[in-house]
């Protein structure tokens, strides 16, 4: 019964953070609704026994949520002046949704206690094998190749934002290393002898 509640708790959150994720104005609260929903979502995790993909979710995608948050902060002109303004407005929002993940945390620590792969079914491995290597070994034999693809299709990803974001000033002058290696030492100075009280003309 325990893990029932928690799975509808951890599903129920989930999906209301992520429609508020897509339909907030605020970046900020964007990028909060959004943490919100990965930490559910490692929830999720933690009741189907892959304990190890929910402390991916929190490290990994929390981490680079945080980092994504550091990057609007910079690139994006927000007045904090006026954020702070309806901070005591947002206070019982803020408290109430404390208090809603210390819920699914007892919730999800109930529900591991009780039996964390009830919801699942029967263990595809046994229970000697822990998760991460029974997923190293299933990723690294039977999906080596989509595996492999997916790393493909990442590193096209990058390039190709690479590419649309440089541009190419016109104001910066360019580095000609052939042409540095040639050039000889009389070429780049001049020895003047100028007169007693006359300057260096450039």
């Amino acid at each position: 019964m325990v893990q029932i509640l928690a799975f509808y708790l951890f599903a129920i959150v989930t999906c209301v953070s992520g429609v508020l994720c897509v339909t907030a104005r605020n970046p900020v609260h964007s990028v909060l609704w959004l943490i919100l929903a990965f930490f559910n979502a490692a929830g999720l995790m933690v009741l189907v026994g892959a304990e190890f993909i929910a402390m991916l979710l929190v490290i990994v995608y929390v981490g680079a949520v945080a980092v994504l948050f550091l990057f609007v902060v910079m690139m994006l002109d927000i007045d904090f002046a006026e954020l702070r303004t309806g901070f005591a407005r947002y206070l019982p929002l803020g408290i109430a949704l404390v208090a809603l993940l210390a819920a699914e945390i007892i919730f999800a620590e109930s529900a591991w206690n009780a039996g964390g792969l009830s919801l699942s079914g029967t263990a595809p491995t046994p229970e000697t094998v822990p998760n991460i290597q029974a997923l190293g070994i299933l990723i690294y034999t039977r999906y080596l190749y989509i595996f492999e693809g997916a790393g493909l299709v990442l590193l096209v990803a990058l390039i190709g934002a690479i590419v649309l974001t440089h541009r190419k000033r016109g104001d910066v002058r360019s580095q000609n290393v052939s042409h540095q290696n040639m050039r000889r030492p009389q070429d780049a100075t001049r020895n003047t002898q100028p007169p007693v009280g006359q300057g260096v003309e450039l």
